[in-house]
């Protein structure tokens, strides 16, 4: 970007006041329609999920599940990360999943976890570059997209790993 002003990107809580504002979003960015689990799932995550503004416009999100596991550990899915195509490249994708990075280094949170369509390398060379990896493919994951199957991307988070 060439000289000029900054322009502020900011995070917000999706609360139920503005959760109309992530299925605005969702309905733009996403071959799928999300039902209302999706929506109690993401509120339930508290700071896990974020509405992205840029220059106080809503341009993108992160919405993710908390799922519990034996002896009190954590996995967390990420169901959704997007940003509108005029804002993409600007850091509002790093910067939402920058901020999810960061709560999951808990020692209680053991891995990070998504489903992406095979044919999407844009986000998978996204995730790898924050050290994702491809750990399992699904096939017919989706219904009504082509193609239908997906990767399983996990990040695993040991205690004692250091943050990036």
């Amino acid at each position: 970007m060439g000289a000029g002003r900054e322009v502020a990107i900011s995070l917000d809580g999706v609360r139920d006041k503005n959760v109309m504002q992530l299925k605005k979003l969702n309905t733009a960015l996403f071959p799928v329609r999300y039902n209302d689990k999706y929506y109690a799932d993401a509120l339930a995550s508290g700071e896990f999920t974020k509405l992205a503004y840029y220059s106080d416009i809503c341009v993108g999100s992160i919405a993710c599940r908390l799922e519990k596991k034996e002896g009190g550990a954590i996995r967390v899915y990420i169901m959704t990360l997007g940003v509108l195509a005029p804002y993409r490249g600007l850091g509002i994708g790093t910067r939402l999943l920058n901020h999810v990075l960061d709560l999951c280094s808990k020692p209680n949170i053991l891995e990070i976890y998504l489903h992406v369509q095979t044919n999407n390398e844009d986000a998978i060379n996204f995730y790898q570059k924050f050290g994702f990896e491809i750990t399992e493919t699904i096939k017919n994951y989706y219904t009504n997209i082509d193609p239908p199957d997906c990767f399983v991307l996990t990040k695993f988070t040991a205690p004692s790993q250091a943050k990036k």
